[in-house]
């Protein structure tokens, strides 16, 4: 932003939540002049929201939702019927881009819910798909067709950030008339504020991070004025809750008002209909959106399937018919580096000691959920694109919405970092996710009815499976009296959603727990960096600390492999270095991986945790390592896990001699055996990989199949 705003003027389009243009224009108050004009695409003014408003004529039985609602929070109206969901994310910032002094165009509920996408206008784009952006962007409404919750989607699926960039490109063209004249849209000046908290004014609930708890509040706010009152916690904050009703909070709603605090607005009320009476779309601006799609010009050059003349796909499942399978394993992961080391290794001994089963991803840890798709570019790199791989829940045990269970709480999630090794490093495996082959599985979001969608889709054998239907699929698989071995390497969230919801713990034979933290002085910490009131939790119990306590007082076979054990083990230069001498693709890939958080941990203070990820690999080295020469001295201990609900120390051990569960520790482990054991076993020939990586998978797309 500072470098294409400091070349001269610009105008600039919010189509979400305002947070970084607003951080943007409070740290770079000289660059407003080169900004020209804003547009945004979010809030409602004075709109009332069609959606989940009973039929006319409907049973006495319907209860209307957010109908007639100035917001379109559906799930939240019960709490804030008011604000639209971009402005919600951060009102805060909304009211600084709002009141920057710099000219705004809002393009609000007010508008976009007059121009619904319709049945005729669906028909119109499947039958105009000429360049492969209108190709992508009919695929993607489609799905959402195809997946929308109920049968309304004509009545409550609108053109939002698409029709705001009509607008805004059309009263650009029209540049010198005031009133913001376009094709698409009838405009009206307003004088609007966002609301940020809610009356009374100046109270200290706990709620408001601008000013609870500090001596001078933040930015220099008034400690009376209109940003001091309660700010919403949650969905269902009592403060703003009224069951059966709408809710009482309003931050984020873009209210028209004619006080000081107010400012000038144009404002979007109403999409203007086609002036065409003859077409069947009902809207001007659907026949130049699908005009404009599909214009030769700037059009994309390519897909997949075009980039490469002999694109193919390809799955890779390996014959074990001879052979004679080991102990059947479960590996659990949540996506970390040091998740996918261990991955590796688990794939590369041999499978007549070890039969990887199946995959678990719990995207309760380090990794957002979508980043299975690296998952599944692993395997297919390892050519074992017959492993199963199942998604776990988004949220931790008891964190998602009581009524309305597809969003929740994140209140051990918000403990990763973006960044600094957490979300986005993890999620692109630190850049080098890219040089993985591209799997042909990947997470999709088709669904089917079988599985309690309301309609199927266009490929219902693709959809993403859930890790409790890849467990309950795999115990069907097992030979009589034989059982799984399960590795976990994050969040227990999985496991003991297995154990709470499937008579089936006795099908498991031992459990290796990577985590936890036995603390033995007030000088022995944990490793929640993020949360310094807690001192003696270790992030993979910390992060589900109800699945913890629930999954080690299961009675399970358990054991431990806690932080303290982790830290005997995580010295990156000597793995490095035993990589250098392998030549096989996996292990330069994780040797790339390892130098990279190195080069991280030295150059970046952030990055100074990054070696706790190398010792996630001691639970796989324990598990199928050679155990004569990693000298493995184990202790039993009675443990329990703290989960009050408290974060200070949720997700802590305690020994309890009382009423703690036993359970095997790994205390110590002879650490070169450890080292060497990793590049051996990465470096060896046998199971490598079958495609090294994505430079030579597109080589193969641009080579005849005859000459591969």
């Amino acid at each position: 932003m500072i470098e294409k705003t400091s070349a001269g003027p610009i105008t600039v389009f919010v189509t979400g939540a305002h947070t970084n243009f607003a951080v943007f224009l409070m740290k770079n108050p000289h660059l407003k002049r080169n900004i020209e004009h804003i547009y945004v695409m979010g809030g409602g003014v004075r709109s009332n929201n069609p959606t989940g408003c009973c039929p006319k004529h409907g049973t006495p039985h319907c209860h209307p939702r957010q109908c007639g609602d100035p917001g379109n929070l559906f799930t939240d109206y019960n709490t804030n019927p008011y604000a639209e969901f971009n402005i919600f994310g951060d009102p805060f910032a909304a009211y600084q881009v709002f009141h920057s002094g710099i000219p705004v165009t809002l393009v609000s509920l007010d508008a976009t819910n007059t121009i619904p996408i319709t049945e005729e206008f669906f028909k119109a784009f499947e039958q105009s798909q000429w360049t492969y952006e209108a190709q992508y962007c009919f695929k993607s409404l489609k799905m959402a067709r195809d997946t929308w919750f109920d049968d309304r989607f004509y009545t409550s699926y609108f053109m939002w950030d698409s029709f705001t960039s009509g607008v805004a490109v059309s009263i650009m063209r029209n540049y010198g008339k005031n009133n913001g004249e376009n094709e698409f849209a009838e405009m009206e000046y307003m004088n609007i504020s966002v609301v940020t908290s809610n009356e009374p004014y100046g109270i200290c609930d706990g709620s408001n991070p601008l000013f609870d708890g500090l001596h001078f509040p933040k930015f220099k706010l008034n400690k009376s004025g209109l940003h001091s009152g309660h700010v919403q916690m949650g969905l269902r904050d009592p403060f703003c809750f009224v069951e059966n009703g709408n809710g009482k909070c309003k931050d984020g709603y873009t209210e028209e008002g004619t006080g000081p605090d107010s400012v000038r607005v144009l404002v979007a009320t109403k999409a203007k209909p086609n002036h065409d009476l003859t077409s069947k779309l009902n809207r001007e601006f659907f026949t130049n959106f699908l005009d404009v799609l599909n214009r030769p010009e700037n059009t994309a050059r390519f897909n997949l399937t075009t980039e490469f003349p002999h694109f193919r796909q390809a799955f890779y499942e390996p014959d074990f018919k001879n052979r004679t399978l080991g102990k059947p394993v479960v590996f659990d992961m949540d996506m970390s580096a040091g998740d996918f080391m261990a991955f590796f290794y688990l794939l590369k001994v041999p499978v007549e000691l070890l039969n990887l089963k199946a995959i678990l991803v719990s995207p309760t840890g380090w990794a957002n959920a979508a980043a299975i798709d690296i998952v599944y570019d692993l395997l297919h790199m390892m050519g074992r694109d017959d492993i199963p791989v199942g998604l776990g829940d988004v949220f931790a045990m008891s964190q998602s919405d009581q009524i309305f269970h597809l969003v929740g709480d994140c209140k051990y999630a918000k403990a990763i970092p973006h960044g600094s090794g957490g979300f986005l490093d993890s999620d692109t495996l630190y850049g080098l996710a890219r040089d993985l082959p591209r799997s042909p599985r990947r997470y999709t979001a088709e669904n089917s009815v079988k599985f309690g969608a309301p309609r199927d889709t266009d490929q219902p054998e693709l959809r993403q499976p859930l890790a409790l239907e890849i467990w309950i699929s795999i115990l069907k698989t097992m030979d009589p009296g034989s059982k799984i071995n399960i590795l976990t390497n994050g969040p227990l969230t999985s496991l003991a959603k297995i154990i709470t919801r499937t008579n089936s713990t006795s099908f498991i034979q031992n459990v290796y727990i990577v985590g936890g933290h036995i603390s033995r002085s007030s000088l022995d910490e944990g490793n929640v960096f993020t949360i310094p009131s807690n001192k003696y939790a270790e992030f993979n119990l910390f992060l589900d600390p109800i699945a913890a306590k629930t999954v080690f007082k299961s009675g399970l076979n358990i054991t431990l492999i806690p932080l303290g054990t982790q830290r005997k083990v995580s010295r990156f230069v000597e793995t490095i270095k035993r990589l250098q001498l392998t030549r096989t693709p996996e292990a330069r890939f994780v040797k790339s991986l390892l130098s990279r958080l190195y080069t991280l941990k030295q150059a970046h203070h952030r990055y100074r945790h990054t070696d706790i990820f190398f010792g996630e690999i001691l639970g796989a080295i324990l598990m199928a390592g050679d155990q004569r020469k990693l000298k493995p001295t184990m202790q039993e201990m009675p443990i329990k896990v703290i989960a009050e609900g408290t974060e200070a120390i949720d997700g802590q051990i305690l020994i309890d001699e009382k009423h703690g569960k036993l359970v095997q520790i790994l205390k110590n482990i002879d650490p070169m055996a450890y080292y060497d054991q990793f590049a051996d076993r990465l470096g060896d020939e046998k199971q490598s990989a079958v495609l090294g990586s994505y430079d030579e998978q597109r080589k193969m797309w641009n080579t005849p199949p005859n000459r591969t």
